[in-house]
């Protein structure tokens, strides 16, 4: 039988999925911050193989050359292919490139600005195939996506990620890594609007975790102060953004301060929503498929606009309890099943 493996390399995690037949079998997000070194992503790698096994086939798609240990992203690329390769091997290795689909390992490096950034671009083409018209989204821990889908295809008006942003398509916003301090200047709170501390004081993981809706597991990545990921912890560094300690309020007023971080987050994604389903025929209730780690909050907004919001893990078939698992690392169940011409 057949056995492929999706890799999504990104600058905070590594994501797999590995395909047996027509099935997805297992899949896993793994720690992997880029930024303290190429021996991150060898670690995760040697441990994605141990737990997942061999396969046939290794097929990879990237983010992660965006990594400031990186003085290029062609030099990115070429780093990351080189890491890739030397941990799965050259044979049976292939590389996603965007609309050109699959390429070897000499095509990848010689065309490294379309193999770079292309993993958005793997999980909207198996919407498109398996919806043929709607919108796709991906919420990850770092940004979200926004694909319209038309007539089977991918129908963005970008193709990286700076025209992409210009049209509203990639918005660079997680769940969990993105800073308080990039979703306001000033913060209503007691009574009265404070300005905050331009400071990575605290991020959204802490915003979730005191409104007790961050997902199991999404937050991977230490702390912005290095101490524990309790409520309390959360709160006190919540408070440090606006010039507090903790005990200077109640967690009533600590959640309250958190949910108007979570509200500008929301309206900032549903700005750029509304950017792109203006210039499409993508009305409701037309479908939106919705991935990643943050998908149960894109839903949430697809529905709030009229829309059918799905979760992504209807679109494959999968080991049922890695479903979950398989949407939040979308893009490497993607490139498997388009590999193996599963659309």
């Amino acid at each position: 039988m057949q056995t492929i493996t999706g890799w999504d390399i990104g600058g905070a995690h590594l994501k797999i999925a590995r395909l047996e037949g027509a099935r997805l079998v297992q899949a896993a997000t793994l720690p992997s911050p880029l930024w303290q070194g190429l021996e991150r992503l060898d670690e995760a790698m040697r441990q994605a193989l141990a737990g997942h096994g061999a396969a046939t086939r290794h097929v990879i798609t990237m983010s992660g050359e965006m990594s400031d240990l990186f003085a290029s992203r062609a030099e990115g690329v070429e780093a990351l292919l080189a890491r890739a390769a030397q941990n799965l091997g050259t044979e049976n290795f292939a590389c996603y490139a965007g609309a050109r689909g699959f390429v070897d390992l000499a095509a990848a490096r010689a065309a490294p600005e379309l193999v770079g950034s292309a993993n958005w671009h793997a999980a909207a083409a198996l919407a498109a195939q398996r919806l043929g018209h709607g919108l796709h989204m991906d919420m990850g821990s770092t940004t979200t996506d926004i694909s319209p889908l038309i007539d089977g295809k991918v129908a963005t008006r970008g193709h990286d990620d700076a025209s992409r942003a210009e049209h509203g398509e990639l918005v660079y916003t997680g769940l969990t890594r993105t800073f308080v301090m990039a979703l306001a200047h000033r913060a209503p709170f007691a009574g009265r609007w404070r300005n905050l501390m331009q400071e990575y004081f605290a991020n959204m993981a802490d915003v979730r975790r005191i409104l007790g809706d961050l997902p199991d597991h999404a937050d991977a990545m230490n702390t912005a102060d290095g101490r524990d990921k309790s409520v309390a912890a959360s709160c006190n560094r919540l408070a440090r953004m606006i010039g507090c300690e903790a005990d200077a309020a109640t967690l009533a007023q600590w959640q309250d301060l958190a949910r108007f971080f979570s509200h500008r987050q929301q309206r900032l994604l549903e700005d750029n929503f509304a950017q792109v389903r203006s210039r499409h025929d993508i009305a409701p209730p037309c479908p939106v498929i919705c991935s990643g780690t943050g998908r149960a909050l894109l839903m949430h907004m697809a529905q709030l606009w009229g829309h059918e919001a799905h979760d992504f893990a209807t679109l494959f078939e999968a080991t049922p309890h890695l479903t979950g698992e398989a949407a939040e690392a979308a893009p490497a169940a993607a490139i498997a099943l388009l590999a193996a011409g599963l659309t």
